[in-house]
Parts: structure tokens; sequence; C-alpha cells
């Protein structure tokens, strides 16, 4: 009975920790789509930001300044799907699978020139329980007893839907995203919006990126992510656009990968490939249910000019 429930509370916390990346990745897509705009470079925007962080954190000793580039790097590609998607008006869906892909190789290159191949090892983030709350039976390791940057999602997710549903500028922002015409009308930059909420994203997902490294993996390979931003963007449709509700949409994936990678260990049989593809698996079908009953913004995927 013991060893039964250490397995569930190993289970559990492994799917807390490995949601980090992911949750924070969904954050600034939501906001990237609650402005009008889909953002399908989170991939590639989080494979820079977890090489930014790599590079940085082994090159500086320091996790934090890793950490803060990985955010600089992944804001800058945000910058760019923002150049090429309202600037030049040009199909967000080809930007985005594009800058995808350069994020993959770009992150390749700079691996093998900076890192090496077998360089990649990076220290991780420390685990800091928390005073008391740690020491709580079951719910303690579980909750409590993580490295920062799962203490900062939790924040993060609480503070983001404050921000999106409680005050003007998730205001402005929600209504560029409904109808960018009668929001410029109102006064709102449109432009500047979507510029501003594409950057966060990319930022966001740089961040993603770096918590996967350091806080989970303690190093970087090829397409280290492994679909991660992906799985971003279909989160996001299956919280239905909100903050609140994103966490218990990655838990479902995460607990299901954190049990597939356990299935693995103690052998079960089971071909290792099918159990890799089970979280995947559940996304598909949790689309196919729930995607249709999801009410995107109205102005999504559609480019605006000002006339």
């Amino acid at each position: 009975m013991v060893a039964l429930e250490e397995i569930i509370i190993g289970l559990l916390a492994a799917a807390i920790r490995m949601s980090t990346s992911i949750s924070l990745a969904a954050i600034g897509e939501i906001y990237a789509e609650k402005s009008g705009v889909i953002n399908l470079g989170c991939e590639g925007m989080m494979l820079m930001g977890a090489l930014s962080s790599a590079i940085f954190s082994q090159y500086t000793g320091n996790n934090i300044i890793g950490i803060l580039f990985a955010g600089i790097i992944g804001g800058l590609f945000g910058l760019l799907m923002a150049l090429l998607s309202v600037r030049f008006g040009t199909n967000q869906l080809v930007n985005g699978i594009s800058i995808s892909i350069l994020g993959f190789g770009l992150s390749s290159f700079l691996f093998r020139a900076y890192l090496g191949e077998t360089s990649g090892i990076v220290g991780k983030l420390d685990v800091i329980p928390i005073p008391i709350l740690g020491e709580i039976p079951i719910i303690g390791p579980v909750l409590f007893r993580h490295h920062a940057m799962v203490y900062m999602t939790f924040i993060a997710l609480i503070l983001s839907g404050l921000i999106l549903f409680r005050t003007t500028l998730g205001l402005n922002i929600r209504a560029v995203g409904e109808n960018p015409r009668a929001a410029d009308s109102l006064g709102i930059n449109v432009y500047l919006t979507r510029y501003l909420c594409l950057t966060f994203a990319g930022a966001m997902a740089g961040i993603g990126g770096a918590a996967l490294v350091l806080g989970d993996l303690g190093s970087f390979g090829y397409g280290v992510t492994a679909g991660r931003g992906w799985i971003a963007v279909a989160l996001v449709i299956l919280s239905n656009w909100n903050p609140y509700r994103l966490l218990g949409a990655t838990l479902i994936f995460t607990s299901v990968d954190a049990l597939q990678l356990r299935l693995q260990n103690i052998g079960t049989g089971i071909p290792p490939q099918f159990l890799l593809m089970l979280p995947y698996i559940l996304v598909i079908v949790l689309l196919t249910v729930i995607a249709r009953k999801a009410r995107a913004p109205a102005s999504l995927g559609k480019p605006y000019t000002r006339e």
C-alpha cells in the first residue's frame, strides 16, 4: 500500500513538473490568439529558448541568465512572427510553420557549433521545498517540492487570467481579436497590440524551453522539445483560450506522459513506441470531442489592414 502511494505521489509530482514548460508556452499562445494571430511558430521558439538557456547557463554558470536570454531570444522570434503576420499581413499559418522549421534548423546548427555533440549538459535548477507546506502528507510532495519555475508557472497562470479578463489591457486584447476594425475605431492600436502579444508569446515559449532544459532534463539535444510547442497550441484550444483552465488541460497530457515513462521503466511488454504515442493520441481524441464546442476569437487568423 505504501509503495502504491509513493508511486502515485511520484506520478502526480512528475506531471506537475512536466507541465511547466508547456504551460508557459501556452500562456503566451493564448495572448497571441486572443489578439487574433495563430502562432504556429511556438515549437521553434521553444527550441531556440531551450538552446539559449543551455548555452548561456553553461558559459556563465548562472541559470537565471540562461532563463533571461531564453526569453529574449524567444521574444525576438515572436517579433519576427509579428513582422511577417502583422506588418506585412502574410499567411499566419505559413509564417508559423516557417518559424518552427527555422527554429529547429538554427538550434541544431548552433548546438553543434557552440555546445558540441556531447556537451549539452547543464546544471538543473535546485528543488526548493516550501516550508511547512512541503511537509504536508501527499499534498506536500506533489505541490510544494519543486524548482522555482514550477511555482512561477502557477503564479503566471493566475496573473495571466487576471490581466486578460479583469483589466483594460486584457479587454483591449480581446477586442482586437474579436473585431479589430471596431477596436481601431475606439482608439485601440491594433498593430501595437498584436506586436506586443506575439513578442510576449515568443518570450514565454522561450522561457518554456528553458524550463524544459534547466528544470526537467538538465541537457539540450536535437529536437529536445519533442513537439511540446505544437501540444501547447492544441492545449490552448482544449482550454478554450482560458488560462485558468489551461493547467487542467496540460496536466491531462503530462499525467499520461509521466505514466507512459514509468510503464517503460518497469517493463510491461508493451512496445515503447506505442507508449510514447499515448499522450499525443489522447490530445487528438480530446480535440476531436471538445474542439467543436470551443469558441475561438472571431478574427483569429485574419490579417487586419486599416482602410
